[in-house]
């Protein structure tokens, strides 16, 4: 009999549904001055104000004034688009600066900018692996699937290691002959459990077994170091890290990502990176806004310092509330259902009672049983909202914690949480 494709596709999505993890998507209008505010567009056609708890832009730069004249004047200046790809009419002024600055931001010879961080991770690390003969590549166990699909894409032999396991890294290391090409690709700041890699550490085995190092800063880059080059600045260990790549979609408020290093390296994934060479270049205006959150964040501390005394004091909160989140090292606040279905009617409640918009986080994101709110209280959240959002948890908790903790037993949430009354 031959497939009928509609009805295939809907068993497709059937499943996803079945376990709990069918996504919607919230349509959010931000409001510019206002962040974290910003209207919320429901299906039935009405709209309210919400706050965001769960945005990247930790230190709302998609909103400082700054960031947005540079935007305003590039489009006034040279228009929409870029008009091509990089090689073909595509390179602008505004590529040659953002390049330029995110190479000075990294203390290395050169950048190059791609449409997003996951086509850098993915560009970067397929290439990286196709140009050296014999390479293995050693990936953290909880790298992003940006990372996982650059490091499939290079066709080598490839390493799994435990998160953040040194020994156990150190023991795959030893296993393969020390003359082969190796590249140790990591993260920094990990962003569902907010935990932070031993950066020092990886560096001293990749000097030990002649490995290159690729390490992944996207949750880190305009947050951390005194001028915003991420982990590794912050604790003066740029120059020992080969590659390092970035997003501007996340602390810089924009969009984009790059990848920093020497420039023999980086000039040969400009060279054979399809997802470089083959796709639109970025418009200017986004370049524009990009390279003055970089400046900016060069020179300013107060963005990094606010969020830093927000994370903390959101967490004290939820800590005094004796709440299940995960008390890691940085500003990424992972809070844990541990049921798919339950995670999102307790989003729904948040949303629908309290006008708190926070996207439930299931798998395959996350391993199944480990269902999270992944909160961040951002540079601009006062006070009141974490005061807000913290009460709100509470109560939610003490009201359903005996319901939360069954459904976290039996792997199905109770219909009368679905249905409760916050």
């Amino acid at each position: 009999m031959a497939i009928n494709y509609n009805e295939h596709f809907g068993e497709c999505v059937q499943r996803v549904r079945e376990e709990g993890r069918y996504r919607t998507f919230a349509t959010l209008a931000r409001k510019a001055g206002a962040f974290p505010k910003a209207m919320y567009h429901a299906e039935d056609g009405s709209s309210r104000e919400v706050t965001i708890w769960c945005s990247n832009d930790y230190l709302g730069m998609g909103q400082n004034p700054k960031v947005l004249q540079a935007a305003k004047e590039a489009l006034d200046n040279v228009g929409a688009g870029a008009g091509g790809t990089r090689n073909i009419s595509g390179t602008t002024i505004y590529h040659k600066m953002l390049e330029e600055s995110v190479a000075d931001l990294h203390q290395k010879e050169a950048g190059l900018v791609f449409s997003s961080g996951y086509v850098a991770n993915e560009g970067a690390l397929s290439t990286l692996g196709k140009l050296m003969p014999g390479c293995a590549v050693f990936s953290d166990s909880m790298n992003h699937a940006s990372m996982i699909h650059g490091i499939k894409g290079a066709k080598c032999e490839k390493f799994i290691f435990r998160h953040n396991d040194i020994e156990y890294l150190e023991s795959q290391l030893r296993s393969i002959d020390i003359k082969r090409p190796k590249i140790i690709a990591f993260e920094s700041v990990y962003s569902m459990d907010g935990d932070i890699a031993p950066i020092k550490e990886i560096c001293d085995l990749a000097e030990k077994y002649n490995a290159m190092t690729y390490l992944d800063e996207v949750h880190a880059v305009g947050l951390y170091g005194p001028r915003g080059g991420g982990i590794a600045e912050q604790r003066g260990l740029l120059d020992r890290v080969d590659i390092l790549e970035g997003t501007f979609g996340k602390g810089y408020g924009c969009m984009g990502g790059f990848i920093t290093g020497s420039r023999s390296m980086i000039d040969a994934i400009r060279c054979y990176a399809a997802g470089f060479i083959f796709t639109t270049s970025l418009p200017p205006s986004v370049l524009a806004s990009a390279h003055a959150a970089v400046e900016h964040l060069k020179v300013s501390q107060i963005e990094r310092k606010q969020l830093q005394e927000n994370a903390a004091m959101f967490k004290n909160m939820l800590r005094n509330a004796d709440l299940p989140f995960m008390d890691a090292q940085s500003h990424i606040v992972p809070l844990i259902v541990g049921e798919p279905n339950c995670c999102r009617e307790v989003t729904s409640i948040l949303l629908e009672e309290y006008d708190l918009y926070v996207q439930p986080i299931n798998y395959p994101t996350v391993p199944k049983g480990t269902e999270r709110l992944r909160m961040t209280a951002t540079a601009v959240h006062t006070q009141a909202d974490m005061e807000i959002m913290a009460g709100a948890l509470e109560h939610l908790w003490n009201t359903h914690h005996g319901l939360i903790a069954l459904a976290m037993q039996s792997k199905e949430c109770p219909a009368n949480l679905a249905g409760a009354q916050a």
